[in-house]
């Protein structure tokens, strides 16, 4: 196959490796994944919260800092997307499909199910509840992205460097990047974005599958899970061929209306003054907080520390994981914008918006606990169309959220699809269509077979295991983007002053 680079022989038998293990020996494969994700969670916890941290202060820094008018691109380049599709399409690729499958399913599991310090069903647990749901999808996992994403725009649109991880490390290693090392940290992110979205294919089937179950009993079966994927890569891969400025553009447009509807629906048929309240009682919480559960390791408390392992160190490690994926996506469409513009857009906005949709889902299904309907049985993609059923026009709002999260599942892959196309092009950002349908297709067939061999937990252990070392990569991309924009700060003369000081003219009065 003509323009493709190492890297996409090396991951591909890699990938391969690993699906055969997953299929042919599904129990051991899965032993052994979850044996080093438990290890890896228990004995690297403390790293985890003081790294993401880190990373949330730097990109704070950069807001506030003169670099941030620098722009992510020429000098004059002006940005390829408007701003509403340019929200849309990075919305859509973070977490679109997440905010679905957990906007109702794990305020619950904090409040009714698995509380993190307080009493099951109590009101603290209710508003705890909700204040580690926002922790975990707030600015600490959208500053992961946001970093990486920044460091490949700077790199690739204002140095001229090609779209590849490996590109952002040569401040710090030279020419030794275009070798055996960056052939590594490439390998590295391409197998993480095909993991990652193979493991999203398979639970977002199984999703649609649940939704589709609850509705009109169709049997939530294998078969069935397959037709759903199979439907849904032919669906990504005829908007990938299509590229970035039709396919991806425009589903993303419509998920963000789709799911703006589902929004004001479920605001207006539930507990509305409870969802507005707790919005805003959060924010307060949550803000006031911030600090503690940034650093929250629970030394001397074995529960809460398991507590801790399980869900936000786990996800944690599941935002690096999916930086490289992301982050190179929000790269490609962010050409243009200046840093101080793409910070806020990337960091504060969506955090907003993932709270508010939270707020309404999470605070909706607590409230059908609260009144008596036991939810805490279900299985988890079965809870939103459970709560769904306990409201007015139910029917109405299960078939737009099966819609959206069709479409947030064709949008994710889609957009993966063609990040694999760039990181096993030399980093083109217009990568042939022959390697993305290549991809499509190897996503595709790899979440059937560890469906089939009920192994995709343990291919989900296996990125949470990849993102310990990618760790190590975005720090040197902090410290290459750090060196090199303060470098161009010098340069252009900008300070923390809003205007440069006059010169002194030596007397002459006539200047």
């Amino acid at each position: 196959m003509k323009n493709t680079s190492n890297v996409f022989w090396i991951t591909l038998g890699l990938v391969c490796i690993a699906v055969l293990y997953g299929a042919l020996a599904p129990e051991s494969f899965e032993t052994v994944t979850d044996n080093m994700k438990n290890f890896i969670t228990s004995a690297f916890g403390w790293y985890y919260l003081l790294f993401v941290t880190a990373i949330v202060l730097f990109c704070l820094f950069f807001i506030v800092s003169p670099m941030g008018q620098i722009t992510l691109g020429k000098p004059d380049e002006k940005p390829e997307y408007s701003r509403i599709s340019w929200f849309a399409m990075l919305f859509s690729t973070g977490m679109g499909i997440g905010l679905v499958f957990w906007g109702a399913a794990e305020p619950l599991s904090h409040f009714a199910i698995d509380p993190a310090t307080e009493q099951p069903g109590t009101d603290a647990a209710f508003k705890e509840s909700m204040r580690y749901t926002f922790f975990h999808w707030g600015i600490h996992a959208w500053a992961i992205y946001a970093i990486v994403a920044m460091s490949l725009a700077y790199f690739q649109f204002r140095k001229g460097e090609p779209g590849l991880i490996s590109a952002t490390l040569r401040p710090i290693f030279g020419n030794r990047m275009n070798g055996a090392a960056g052939t590594i940290v490439n390998v590295l992110a391409v197998f993480a974005t095909v993991i990652g979205v193979a493991t999203t294919l398979g639970f977002g089937a199984i999703q649609i599958n649940g939704g589709l179950s609850y509705l009109f009993d169709l049997p939530i079966s294998f078969p069935v899970q397959v037709v759903i994927i199979i439907v849904v890569t032919i669906l990504f891969v005829a908007s990938a061929w299509s590229g970035i400025s039709k396919g991806i553009k425009y589903l993303s447009n419509a998920n963000m209306v789709l799911a703006a509807l589902l929004l004001i629906l479920v605001v207006i048929l539930g507990p509305t003054m409870l969802i507005f309240d707790t919005f805003t009682d959060t924010i307060g919480s949550y803000f006031q907080n911030l600090p503690r559960m940034s650093f929250s390791a629970a030394p001397l408390d074995d529960n809460n520390r398991a507590w801790i392992n399980k869900w936000t160190i786990f996800y944690w490690a599941w935002w690096i994981s999916w930086s490289p994926f992301v982050g190179i996506f929000i790269a490609r469409v962010s050409r243009g914008r200046t840093i101080r513009e793409f910070l806020v857009g990337v960091l504060l906005l969506p955090t907003l918006l993932s709270f508010f949709w939270f707020s309404v889902f999470g605070s909706t299904a607590m409230d059908v606990q609260i009144k008596g309907v036991d939810l805490t049985n279900l299985l988890t993609e079965e809870t939103l169309f459970a709560v769904f059923h306990e409201l007015p026009m139910s029917m109405i709002l299960s078939i737009v959220a099966i819609l959206l999260i069709a479409i947030f599942f064709i949008t994710s892959a889609d957009s993966a699809t063609f990040v694999l196309g760039m990181q096993t092009t030399y980093g083109s950002l217009h990568p042939p269509n022959v390697v993305k349908l290549t991809w499509g297709i190897a996503q595709a067939a790899i979440a059937i077979i560890l469906l089939s061999a009920n192994g995709l937990t343990a291919l989900q252990n296996a990125l949470i295991i990849a993102a310990l070392p990618f760790s190590f990569v975005i720090i040197g991309m902090m410290v290459s983007l750090y060196k090199e924009l303060n470098k161009e700060r010098k340069e252009m003369g900008l300070m923390i002053r809003p205007y440069p000081k006059k010169k002194k003219n030596n007397g002459d009065s006539s200047k």
